[in-house]
């Protein structure tokens, strides 16, 4: 498994959390909140890209997250 293929996990899950945003703005330094996710909105994206993965990590090792891709490195991490 690629980066660019947790980022398009990452992207289907943002998109069907946030179906009002252009596929076209989402990229690997956007912020979540930058894409107008709130808490929960966030916490559901997480949630939703390890699922696909099938992994599971505890919540609390996303708490330095910022961009997408950051999100993408912690991901790997675990499926790695």
């Amino acid at each position: 498994m690629t980066k660019n293929d947790i980022f398009n996990i990452i992207k289907k899950n943002i998109l069907d959390t946030l179906p009002k945003i252009s596929p076209n703005i989402i990229s690997y330094k956007k912020k979540l909140i930058d894409l107008g996710a709130n808490s929960v909105d966030r916490i559901e994206i997480i949630i939703m890209s390890m699922k696909d993965l099938n992994i599971k990590i505890p919540l609390l090792n996303f708490s330095k997250v910022s961009t997408i891709e950051d999100l993408i490195n912690v991901l790997i991490s675990y499926v790695l």
